[in-house]
């Protein structure tokens, strides 16, 4: 369950842009007040990242200095991307794109492919294996059905590092691939691949991407246009960037530099797709002048938690090591992880079964507790489990909850209800909204109690339960709140993909948990051969197993829960031992008592240093701007620029004031263009009330766009200094 659906409440909106800040730590209204230039966020697990960057766009756009519209924010997941939409509408912030790369690419590639290619888009794919089997049949190449998906998954690869077909082989080598078939014979697939493709006048999903890159590349008009939409970007979980997404993401920029990246290198767990930590460490050398915040504070999980998590990365080694952070806890002590070995996996499936029962007695929620494995494969056997215990449970990896069948017939059930419900029979002796809610769902299959077993009657109930509580939620956060205000939420929720929480067990794979948090982690099957799994021969691979297990134990809030088992199946030869990333951590290993974790960095932020050469950087506003005479927190966009109240004296210099505004009558002549273009009359009443005499002190004026300091800049500074201008400068 996410850290946004943790509290199904409805907050009310912030009333103005510092009530938005109110509630962040220090560290997280650096990041939320830093709203130009460069910015680097370096954020460990469960230190409130998704808080931080949601509060910093919507300071931006209520204070005024970001409009909703030209911001474009980026992840990896739709879940994540519509959860950040949910928060900001939560904030008041509203309009502000939150899509992924591919969503966000193919949106400009449909509205630009007239423009730029002609004729109507080709049709995407649906079942990429199958095109992949139909190439291996042109080839004469027999692929059982775990070769067709290794074979999709190197293309895939090939395609967002921008490896062609010839390259293969080489590509591969260099990058330490393991390939599923002879180099050569996948090389072969591939061009197959992309001839049918062609062919058949289809695309895949990576080439979303690749041909989004190749218009933006060619067509500096389309570039032009899409970078005016959009002048503001944030990328999320930039540690998983593939060289692909890092040339849109240019391509996207230009030469502007409004640019805020989160990412955690030790959480760097899809290099297997062609994510790279590299964008994200090497940002401060490609932006000398960004400014760096690292966020430690952890607020997800016990000291314990954090403990074992810190201990697992003072063991790592190789570069994402060395900018590895070393959290802080900020919660009250809980219990000790728990280290459990069982005979074998049926049994350690059982043992985990009870533990949950017995947390369940406790009163910890059945959404609040997962299961984690290293692998799908290892699923069936804890479904079996929870079922014979009676243990409601949900797979990570369904279809989205308000794209299910009964989520949309349950809202159709709710609008009719809500616009007819005076003739509705149902409705007759209820009054409150949770009422109403549960009389219209009972005609769904909604009861009071859950049917009893597992499988899709279950599922469709919990999904209709999950409506329940929404509702109840919404009744509390909203009193006076009708069946239509409800009908009008969820819509937004369903554009919002901000899903309710569904009442389970959640069973998941290490890599489908990332992003996602709960009370009660139980990391299973922890052994060697499959923590780390058996086919990761290289330390760089090794070592991406140790950062997996990180993500893992970082999921608990409160309980963790870590066991093994000595064999698969009962009476085998029990030949299997715990993983060697518990050893020195858990009891009974050498170090295990005391260990601490070293290495990592402090929180804090590391400012960006600023160059004199030919343009000087633009401003960096990294607090909340406030009033240099009255010490005001200012909102208004005019008053933020003269950094004064507009009651408050001024001490502008009138004559520098009145030949600024004589040169800019010029320079809009020659240009034929308003005078406004050239300059605002506030931006010279700043100017003339600053008076600056260097390049650096002029950037330092709020709203200076970096192209009209390199056109203007020159005369600026020698109009200040009382220089005469000479009439041919600047001429177009």
């Amino acid at each position: 369950m996410t850290a946004a659906t943790h509290s199904t409440l409805f907050p009310q909106v912030p009333d103005s842009p510092d009530a938005v800040l109110e509630g962040l730590d220090p560290e997280q209204r650096e990041v939320a007040t830093a709203l130009h230039g460069p910015v680097c966020v370096l954020a460990g697990a469960g230190t409130g990242k998704t808080r931080a960057i949601t509060h910093r766009i919507a300071y931006g756009v209520r204070a005024g200095i970001l409009q909703p519209a030209s911001v474009l924010a980026v992840t990896f997941t739709a879940r994540a991307a519509g959860e950040m939409r949910g928060r900001l509408r939560q904030l008041g912030a509203a309009g502000v794109q939150a899509r992924t790369f591919h969503s966000a690419a193919l949106r400009q590639l449909q509205y630009f492919w007239p423009k730029a290619v002609g004729g109507s888009m080709p049709r995407i794919v649906d079942r990429k294996v199958q095109l992949v089997a139909d190439a291996a049949a042109a080839c004469r190449i027999r692929l059982d059905r775990n070769e067709l998906r290794d074979v999709t998954a190197e293309i895939e690869w090939s395609k967002v590092t921008q490896t062609v077909p010839g390259d293969y082989a080489f590509a591969a080598a260099k990058a330490g691939r393991e390939a599923p078939r002879d180099p050569a014979e996948i090389a072969q697939l591939y061009t197959v691949y992309e001839d049918l493709k062609r062919d058949r006048a289809v695309i895949d999903f990576e080439d979303v991407l690749l041909l989004t890159v190749a218009v933006l590349q060619d067509r500096q008009d389309i570039a032009e246009q899409v970078r005016s939409q959009y002048q503001h970007f944030v990328v999320d979980e930039y540690q998983d960037v593939s060289p692909l997404q890092q040339r849109l993401l240019e391509l996207w920029l230009g030469d502007r530099d409004s640019l805020c990246v989160v990412g955690d290198a030790s959480q760097t767990i899809y290099s297997f797709t062609g994510a790279t930590p590299d964008h994200l460490l090497d940002f401060r050398t490609r932006h000398p002048g960004a400014t760096v915040v690292k966020l430690v504070r952890d607020y997800r999980s016990t000291p314990q938690v954090v403990r074992l998590a810190n201990g697992l990365l003072a063991q790592a080694r190789g570069r994402a090591a060395d900018h590895r952070l070393e959290l802080i806890s900020q919660r009250d002590s809980g219990p000790e992880p728990v280290y459990t070995e069982y005979a074998d996996e049926p049994t350690e499936a059982e043992g985990a079964a009870r533990r949950i029962r017995d947390l369940l007695d406790a009163g910890v929620p059945a959404a609040e507790i997962a299961v984690l494995f290293r692998t799908n494969s290892q699923s069936e056997t804890y479904e079996q489990a929870l079922a014979d215990a009676g243990i409601p449970y949900q797979l990570r990896g369904a279809e989205r909850f308000f794209d299910r069948p009964e989520v949309r017939k349950a809202s159709v059930a709710l609008r009719g209800a809500a616009r007819f419900g005076g003739n509705d029979s149902l409705l007759d002796d209820v009054v409150d909204l949770p009422s109403q809610v549960r009389a219209v769902l009972s005609g769904e299959g909604w009861t009071s109690e859950p049917p009893a077993g597992s499988g899709a009657v279950r599922e469709r109930w919990e999904s209709l339960a999950a409506l329940v509580h929404l509702a109840q939620d919404f009744a509390a956060a909203k009193p006076g709140a009708t069946l239509a205000d409800l009908v009008a939420e969820l819509d937004e929720r369903a554009n919002a993909q901000h899903a309710p929480t569904v009442q389970g067990v959640t069973l998941a794979s290490l890599h489908s948990a990332k992003g996602l948090e709960w009370d009660a982690v139980f990391l299973v099957g922890v052994a060697e051969g499959m923590m780390p799994i058996s086919y990761a021969k290289t330390d760089e691979q090794v070592e991406e197993e140790r950062r997996l297990l990180y993500v893992g134990v970082t999921r608990a809030r409160r309980h963790l829960h870590v066991s093994w088992a000595l064999t698969r199946a009962p009476g085998g030869r029990p030949n299997r031992r715990p993983s060697r990333f518990l050893d020195g951590l858990r009891p009974g290993t050498a170090g295990a008592e005391g260990r601490a974790a070293a290495g990592g960095g402090a929180g804090g932020v590391e400012r960006g240093f600023t160059s004199r050469r030919e343009s000087a950087p633009r401003r960096t506003q990294r607090t909340p701007a406030r009033c240099r005479v009255c010490g005001r927190t200012l909102i208004d966009a005019g008053e933020m620029k003269l950094m004064r109240c507009e009651t408050c004296p001024s001490d502008m210099n009138e004559g520098l004031y009145e030949r600024l505004r004589d040169w800019r009558a010029e320079q809009a002549r020659r240009s034929g263009q308003p005078d406004f273009c050239v300059f605002t009359d506030r931006t010279l009443m700043a100017i003339a009330e600053a008076e600056p005499s260097s390049p650096y002190e002029l950037a330092r004026i709020p709203g200076l766009l970096k192209r009209k300091l390199d056109r203007y800049g020159a005369d600026v500074l020698a109009i200040c200094a009382g220089q005469e201008i000479e009439e041919s400068e600047n001429e177009d």
